[in-house]
């Protein structure tokens, strides 16, 4: 590739999964890939924005040494009646390795989804503190306490928009770059264009997770979370329908879920074999 093809890049949510997002990021660059625009809910929002900074690197490095002690002591429990963690420390922990800066400075256009929780609308930050947007995106229901912002109260960013395709600021001459990370299957047909389909089979978002709540029965928390399982599929499945991208990895993780954050380093390795295989052949 002579010359590099701009990419206007959109990254899911999936807690721990959305490690798989660097890899992807790491397995476009290799391919002379020139990545101009970003957007992300959850997961993909922390990534993205850590991209956008130019300090992704830095904080790989510490997420790829994180061990389950490690990641305890970032718990903050909170007793509230919304949720279990804070969230402070982890924000903390991030800023320490690079610090927080305006969304309008990033050198790259970014923006960050999250969902508010009084009317069930989309919260679109483009400016504003950087780690904010990414706190209010990461909120997942029941496990992060939600966010007070103005006179709204927020939550994550997949309860609303967990695929913002039609977020992403767009340059001319781009391609629109989509990774999923629920191994969702997609339907190719001639009114969506699409230059790779995984055809691995349909995994829950979490299935080691899953299998230990699904072992307790149909209780509270196994039945709240497959709800929200099914919601974000169907945010997804409708993102893809109204913005269809031009290049889109469902990355396969197997085993790995929404909690493992100790798996960082093998979980981006997935993400990028799998990236590599999308971009094998394509000819833009």
């Amino acid at each position: 590739m002579s010359k590099k093809q701009k990419v206007a890049l959109v990254l899911a949510s999936g807690g721990a999964k959305g490690f798989a997002h660097i890899g992807a990021i790491e397995a476009l660059e290799e391919n002379g890939y020139e990545i101009t625009s970003i957007a992300g809910a959850s997961m993909g929002a922390l990534i993205g924005g850590l991209y956008a900074t130019g300090g992704l690197d830095k904080v790989k490095e510490w997420m790829y040494e994180l061990t389950n002690r490690e990641m305890f002591r970032l718990v903050d429990f909170t007793i509230s009646p919304h949720a279990i963690l804070k969230g402070d420390r982890i924000m903390e922990a991030l800023k320490a390795i690079v610090p927080d800066c305006l969304i309008e400075d990033l050198p790259i256009p970014y923006c960050a989804v999250a969902t508010d929780l009084k009317t069930g609308r989309e919260v679109v930050f483009r400016t504003g503190s950087l780690y904010d947007a990414i706190r209010a995106s990461i909120s997942i229901p029941m496990v992060f306490s939600p966010v007070e912002y103005g006179d709204m109260l927020l939550i994550d960013g997949a309860m609303s928009n967990g695929l913002p395709l039609d977020r992403v600021v767009r340059t001319e001459g781009d391609v629109l770059v989509a990774v999923n990370l629920d191994n969702y299957q997609w339907e190719d047909d001639e009114s969506q264009p699409n230059k790779f389909e995984n055809t691995s089979r349909l995994k829950t978002l979490s299935r080691k997770f899953q299998n230990k709540i699904s072992a307790l029965g149909n209780n509270y928390v196994s039945l709240t979370y497959d709800t929200l399982l099914v919601l974000m599929k169907t945010n997804i499945d409708m993102a893809l329908r109204f913005t269809p991208p031009d290049i889109y990895l469902n990355v396969d993780l197997g085993e790995y879920g929404f909690y493992d954050y100790d798996d960082a380093e093998p979980i981006s390795r997935l993400g990028r074999e799998q990236m590599m295989g999308v971009l094998k052949g394509i000819d833009l």
